[in-house]
């Protein structure tokens, strides 16, 4: 990541800590995100063990789907193989829960412990085909790095 990302996970890392709910720091992450590298829209997921439930989302509208099983979409499939799953098209993704009928890309970085459970995802989506590269990998992944406490906060 560049020094401006760097910067940009220093003001992520603060936001958190102030934040005093986890609604308020979930929907300021999301806002953050998106704002930070222009995505169309950026979601923060909890992810418990039997549900993936929508905590914060940038823009107005809810997601089609705000809580299903965590064996599930492209979500559940980030979940299974503890990985990001960023998938080109999503139109020709078998897995594709539609959350907006005009997104073509998305991609999901799971939020994962140090002894490997998912306990959060962020979902990145895009009404492009191929909109996400490495370079959001990277990022996406040091941002996931950096909100692991917020999966840890009771309230």
């Amino acid at each position: 990541m560049t020094s401006g990302h760097d910067e940009f996970c220093s003001r992520l890392a603060y936001a958190l800590a102030r934040a005093t709910s986890r609604s308020q720091a979930a929907g300021e992450i999301a806002q953050m995100i998106r704002g930070e590298q222009g995505y169309r829209w950026v979601g923060v997921y909890e992810v418990t063990a039997t549900e993936i439930r929508a905590m914060a989302w940038t823009g107005t509208v809810a997601p089609a789907v705000p809580h299903f099983p965590v064996t599930e979409g492209l979500c559940g499939a980030a979940i299974a193989s503890r990985g990001i799953v960023n998938v080109a098209d999503v139109r020709r993704d078998p897995r594709w829960l539609t959350t907006f009928g005009s997104t073509r890309a998305e991609i999901i970085v799971p939020v994962v412990t140090t002894t490997g459970h998912v306990v959060g995802l962020i979902d990145v989506e895009s009404g492009q085909v191929n909109a996400f590269g490495e370079g959001d990998e990277r990022f996406l992944g040091r941002c996931a790095q950096i909100i692991l406490p917020l999966f840890k906060r009771l309230s």
